[in-house]
């Protein structure tokens, strides 16, 4: 069943793909020795230079729309329907003030087409998360009660 026949709201988790679509990220090596994401099966090897090749047309589309990669992801996101509300990771003032230009951004109907074109559901390479992590998600009911001992939602 749809969340929207349910009369439910969307939370987008990672809207900014785990940093990708800031154009910040452009080698594995620009990942501190301490982050997360160096265990995330999409930023490794062959995945990560498959997700980055998605990120260069977006980083093409911004500059034409004179935005940043950021704000026109989170302008995509905006897009869907207030029922679907964007959670970006801000650490710093200046990402607050870049993501808030996201409300900003005029976006047509080709534009739109355009980055779902680029970037379609399901296109990213590598799973979202670790094996140990996946486990632990809703999205995999029976794999969590067994990792756990709860149901998904427990």
């Amino acid at each position: 069943m749809e969340m929207r026949k349910l009369g439910s709201k969307g939370l987008t988790v990672s809207a900014l793909g785990r940093g990708f679509l800031t154009g910040q990220l452009k080698r594995f090596e620009d990942l501190a020795e301490d982050d997360y994401r160096r265990h995330s099966p999409r930023f490794q090897g062959e995945n990560f230079q498959r997700n980055q090749t998605l990120v260069e047309p977006i980083e093409r589309l911004a500059r034409q729309k004179q935005c940043t990669p950021a704000q026109l992801a989170l302008a995509w996101v905006l897009s869907r329907g207030q029922d679907v509300v964007p959670i970006p990771g801000t650490r710093r003032c200046a990402y607050l003030d870049d993501n808030l230009g996201a409300l900003n951004v005029k976006r047509t109907a080709q534009d739109l087409a355009d980055i779902e074109a680029i970037a379609p559901p399901g296109v990213a390479s590598g799973d979202r998360y670790p094996a140990s992590m996946q486990a632990l998600t809703q999205s995999q009911g029976p794999a969590r009660k067994e990792a756990t001992g709860r149901p998904p939602h427990g």
